[in-house]
């Protein structure tokens, strides 16, 4: 019952913080300077006539009826899925050119977190077992330089040095050209090969943090009475590392897995610029040249949710996991 009521709150607050973000989304645009019609009209002119406007206008969802109505629609054109027309690529629905984008996206950021969680937690665990050893001197300073450098200088070192010299990996793109997507053996690992070196940018920037979130834990939980009768009970040292020190000092690595999609998201669309992979960031890209209002939002609007998604995951299973968030 009070895993229940503390995750019904939890959710309150995340429905809440949605809220404000479909909010936010609603009114940057409106206070900016300019319409998607303008910017179309200008693109073209001398091909639409002045009269079109008002249908460009139409088309994008703008009115001239006050902003309490215009919410209104916005919010039921959201219920229904719509999140307008793209200026980019006219006439396509803008949830239609962000599906098509969110699961290159989704595959960079969720390997790229999955791997650099388990890798980063496993060897902060080993750091600290090991405490004053070569891995605990030499790889915990090493990680948090690396970690140090942004997302798209590490992406560029990676594509001139694996990429343009070494020829290690692909350059560009999703998979190479002259393939049909599908589950094919060729397909997949062509995906594989055109992911590694964006995906080992995501990992070298974001491994650092894990490994000292956890070793600083794991100091703490090695002094722990549970682990001191795991080794009187005389355990294995593998079985205490893992069965017991290292059980405990996840959670607090667990409940930092959410927020860090956010930032992991965001250096995703950096690194996508980089390596022309045709994910949220490369459309991003497209939509800032173009001006389009509409698949900026639409981004914005994704990340934000995907980020509160995670987290609301990532609470309840720590509600589920660890009696003591319930009171």
């Amino acid at each position: 019952m009070r895993a229940a009521l503390a995750l019904l709150g939890r959710s309150g607050f995340y429905a809440l913080a949605a809220w404000v973000a479909l909010t936010l989304n609603f009114l940057l645009p409106r206070l900016m300077p300019g319409d998607p019609a303008s910017v179309m009209l200008a693109r073209f002119q001398g091909q639409l006539e002045a009269e079109s406007l008002e249908a460009l206008r139409a088309t994008f969802g703008l009115t001239d009826a006050p902003l309490h109505v215009q919410y209104g629609e916005y919010l039921s054109h959201l219920l229904r899925g719509d999140l307008g027309t793209s200026l980019a690529y006219f006439p396509a629905p803008v949830s239609e050119v962000l599906l098509g984008g969110l699961g290159w996206t989704v595959l960079l950021a969720g390997s790229a977190l999955v791997i650099s969680f388990v890798l980063g937690t496993a060897l902060g665990a080993l750091a600290a077992w090991h405490r004053g050893g070569w891995l605990d001197r030499f790889l915990p300073p090493l990680l948090s330089l690396i970690g140090a450098f942004p997302y798209f200088w590490l992406a560029m070192v990676l594509l001139a040095g694996l990429g343009f010299q070494l020829r290690w990996a692909p350059t560009r793109h999703a998979y190479a050209d002259g393939l049909t997507p599908g589950f094919d053996p060729a397909f997949l690992a062509s995906v594989v090969q055109h992911a590694a070196l964006p995906v080992a940018t995501l990992v070298l920037a974001s491994v650092g943090g894990w490994l000292l979130a956890m070793r600083a834990t794991m100091i703490s939980v090695l002094g722990d009475g549970a682990v001191t009768f795991a080794r009187a009970r005389g355990l294995s040292p593998r079985r205490v590392l893992w069965g017991y020190a290292a059980r405990n000092a996840l959670l607090p690595s667990l409940t930092g897995f959410g927020i860090a999609l956010g930032y992991v998201l965001g250096g995703t669309l950096l690194t996508e610029i980089v390596f022309s992979y045709p994910g949220q960031g490369y459309l991003l890209l497209q939509a800032v040249r173009a001006q389009d209002h509409p698949l900026m939002m639409g981004i914005f609007l994704t990340i934000t949710l995907a980020v509160l998604a995670a987290n609301l995951l990532v609470d309840a299973l720590t509600v589920l996991l660890d009696p003591r968030t319930r009171r």
